[in-house]
This record gives C-alpha cells, sequence and structure tokens, in this order.
C-alpha cells in the first residue's frame, strides 16, 4: 500500500521528487523496468523516472531489507548497459523509524565490485524540507520532529490552502495513508476530512483492491467448498488432518485438485495427492 502511495505521488509530482531527491526541479517521465534487461526484480516495489539526462531510481521502503544493496547494484548496471550516457541517482527512503543497521547501508560490495547509493531515513529529515513542494507535503509527518500531530495540522492546513480539488483530495488521502505509520487513526481523522480524501485516486484505487480482495476470498471459499462436496462423495468422510490441508490450497491448487479426484477411489488417494501437491 505504502509502495503503491509512493508511485503515485512521484508520477504525479516528479519535478517535486527531483528537486528534492536530484537537487534540481527537471522534468521526468516513467522508465518501465521492461526497458531494462532481464527481468525485473520485485517491480511492484521499482520507481524509475527519467530525463534527457537523468534516470532516477527510488526504492520506498517501510522496513529494514537484508537485500537492497545488491539490488541497487543490479539496476545500476542495467540502468548503465541501457544507458551509459545519463547520471543515475538511486536513493533508497525508509518510511518507518528503526533501529537497525540495515537502514545504515548504502554500499554493495562482492569480490572487486562496489557500488554506493543514497538512503535517505526520513525521520531524520528537516520537516521543512517537506512543506517546500506540494508533491513532498504527506511525508513531512514522517519527518525528524517531537510533534508528529502538529506536523499533520500544518500539512493539512498547507493542503487546504492548494489549488484544486482534486489535487487537494491526493494529497489528503496519501497524507492520511503515510501517517497511519507513526499516528492513531483517531487522530488523523481529527485533522484530514474523510469526505475530501475519499474523493482521491488513491481511496478509489484501494478501495477497488479490498473488493477484488473480497471477490477473491469468496471465490476461494467456494471453490473450497465445491472440492470438499466432491472428495465427501468420492471418498468418504475426510479426516480433520486432510481438511486442514485442503483449506491451505491456493485456488490453482484447489483446482488440480478438483481434476484430480476424479480418479480418486479411496482416502489414500487424497492423502498422496497432499503429500505429493500440498
Amino acid at each position: 500500500m505504502f509502495d503503491n502511495v509512493s508511485k503515485f505521488l512521484v508520477e504525479q509530482y516528479s519535478a517535486d521528487f527531483a528537486s528534492w531527491l536530484v537537487g534540481e526541479p527537471i522534468a521526468l517521465t516513467e522508465l518501465s523496468p521492461s526497458e531494462l534487461s532481464l527481468e525485473p526484480i520485485r517491480a511492484d516495489a521499482l520507481i524509475l523516472l527519467q530525463s534527457a539526462d537523468v534516470v532516477l531510481h527510488c526504492e520506498f521502503q517501510t522496513d529494514p531489507d537484508s537485500t537492497m544493496p545488491f539490488r541497487m547494484a543490479d539496476y545500476a548496471l542495467r540502468v548503465f548497459r541501457r544507458f551509459p550516457q545519463k547520471r543515475l541517482v538511486q536513493v533508497v527512503i525508509y518510511l518507518r523509524p528503526t533501529d537497525s543497521e540495515l537502514v545504515q547501508q548504502n554500499t554493495f560490495t562482492a569480490n572487486r565490485l562496489r557500488h554506493e547509493f543514497q538512503v535517505v531515513r526520513l525521520w531524520e529529515q528537516p520537516t521543512e524540507v517537506f512543506f517546500q513542494r506540494p508533491g513532498l507535503l504527506p511525508y513531512a509527518v514522517l519527518s525528524q520532529t517531537s510533534d508528529r500531530f502538529s506536523v499533520l495540522r500544518e500539512v493539512a492546513e498547507a493542503i487546504d490552502a492548494l489549488q484544486g480539488r482534486q489535487q487537494q483530495s491526493n494529497l489528503a488521502a496519501a497524507t492520511g495513508i503515510l501517517a497511519g505509520l507513526v499516528l492513531e487513526k483517531q487522530m488523523i481523522r481529527r485533522l484530514l476530512r474523510r469526505e475530501l480524501m475519499q474523493e482521491s485516486v488513491i481511496y478509489q484505487e484501494l478501495r477497488e483492491e479490498a473488493r477484488e480482495e473480497v471477490r477473491r476470498e469468496e471465490r476461494l471459499k467456494g471453490e473450497r467448498s465445491l472440492i470438499l462436496r466432491l472428495l465427501n462423495r468420492r471418498v468418504g468422510e475426510l479426516t480433520q488432518q486432510a481438511r486442514s490441508q485442503i483449506e491451505q490450497l491456493s485456488v490453482p491448487q484447489l483446482e488440480d485438485l478438483g481434476e484430480a479426484l476424479l480418479d480418486f477411489s479411496s482416502m489414500a488417494d487424497l492423502e498422496n495427492w497432499l503429500r505429493e501437491n500440498g
């Protein structure tokens, strides 16, 4: 969820992020991971933007990740292979405060290969930085402050002062979601207008994702119920262990079991299938 919010903000306010991370407010366009050679690693967490001279690679992380140095080095080589003439700016942005040493790592070394990248720990960043541009406002509450509630109030006021209802709703929704990392929901609702957030593209996408998740869960329950009924007819009353194993199966596995059970004649057939495929 936090990756999706950050992707949305970077895409909508690329000049704001370029000003912050690259050092100049250049216009950036999205670069698809498929434009780099090989298959992307964790493309869901990857944000790539480019201009005529610069490629900006961002990774927003809620929690520490031990594989991050390798991933950054791997992508640096892929970007260089595709755009050897462009300057690459790589930044890992950690959202939630932690004492883990992993968030200090900014170098990958292996044999004689050494690669460095930037690391931003939001809780160490000055709060005023995020009030300089609209696209950065949602991150202010995660910055270096001892009074996050007051910062959130200032963000809400800054959003209300912006032009355009759609811009206000999108930034309010993004702020509310990110603030959930450090503040209670009740505190967030006191300052951010719920009706405004509900108008946002972010809110609509999250609601649709929730609906799709419900539909998937209902489909899974339906598949499982049908399989259990067919198995009871085919091999007799199921043991509790067999039921428990079947309840852990994914939709594709249930579909495979639905085909395989046509050849079952005993409980042993089911147990053998679960042993091999469960």
